[in-house]
Formats: structure tokens, sequence, C-alpha cells
């Protein structure tokens, strides 16, 4: 088993493509995805998904898990608040905390640019993510009934959020 302190959390780059996207492909499931399976060679990174925009777990030079953040919307009345779209761990690792850092450096990072929230979306059928996000400190603000239509089954989307300032500071 291998070491907490050798697992290091860093800003993805452009090289880190090609196992960007093998992670991506492997941790594909029909628990946390609600886009198609991605196909073999399907890049990682384009116009709409870029490097900057990634925070990897890497372990024994091996990229072992991600979290993509972006802002919520292009809008500037809401650039406070950003928004996790994506986060993946490899199951060969799972159990081992990784996602839990991966969440709290995205909130460490969001926090830095100035964002005051992170929001998040999540399947209401996995379980498994919605008990990290919480533990986390992310509280649910809503719930879309039966959005998607995944194998036959109706699932719940669930709008979590956390906030990363204190909240009793008045607002300016």
């Amino acid at each position: 088993m291998t070491r907490e302190e050798d697992l290091i959390i860093r800003p993805a780059r452009p090289e880190d493509e090609r196992g960007l996207a093998e992670l991506d492909r492997a941790a594909w499931s029909t628990l946390s995805d609600v886009a198609p399976e991605p196909p073999a060679g399907k890049r990682a990174f384009d116009e709409g998904r870029t490097p900057d925009q990634f925070l990897l777990a890497v372990l024994d030079g091996r990229i072992v898990g991600y979290v993509r953040q972006i802002p919520a919307t292009r809008l500037a009345v809401n650039r406070h608040v950003r928004q996790i779209q994506g986060l993946a761990v490899d199951g060969t690792v799972r159990g081992r905390g990784i996602g839990r850092r991966l969440v709290e450096a995205a909130c460490e990072q969001a926090r830095a640019a100035g964002a005051r929230k992170l929001t998040l979306r999540v399947l209401g059928w996995n379980a498994p993510a919605r008990r990290l996000y919480e533990s986390c400190g992310f509280t649910v603000e809503g719930t879309l009934a039966e959005e998607f239509l995944i194998d036959g089954c109706y699932v719940d989307d669930v709008w979590m959020a956390r906030r990363l300032v204190d909240r009793t500071r008045p607002s300016g």
C-alpha cells in the first residue's frame, strides 16, 4: 500500500493529455456519467476542456485521479461561483482518500481565485459520490427529479454547493 505523502496533487499540463484520457475512459460509468462512454482515442483536452481546468492526483508517476473546475457561468455577476465538472479516481486506488484530497484541493484553488462558492451536480443514485461531497462540506441546494433516463431508469440530478467564505462577514 502506498503512503499518503507519496500522492501529489498538481495542475494538469498539456503532456498529461494521454494519461488523463485513459483515466477518463477507465472511470466512465452510468453511476456517474450522463454523457456517452468516451470512445478509444478521444482526447482529454479541446477548446472547452483545457489543462488549466484540471487538478491531477499523481501516484508513482501515474495519474490516478482528477478534478475539473470551471466558472459556473460566463456572467460577470456570477464570477464568485465555481463549479466542479468532473471528478474521477482510478478504481485500483479508491478508498485511500484521493477523491477527498482532490475535492479539498479544488476548494482551495477556487477560494484562492476569489470564489465564494463551489457547486457541483451529482446523479441521485451515486451514493458514494454524494457521501464524499457531504463529508467535504457540500450540501444539497436542489434536485431536478427524474432529470435523466439512464439504462431505463429515471435518475435525479442533485445540485450541491459548499460555501468557501465565512458567511457572517459583511458582503461587499
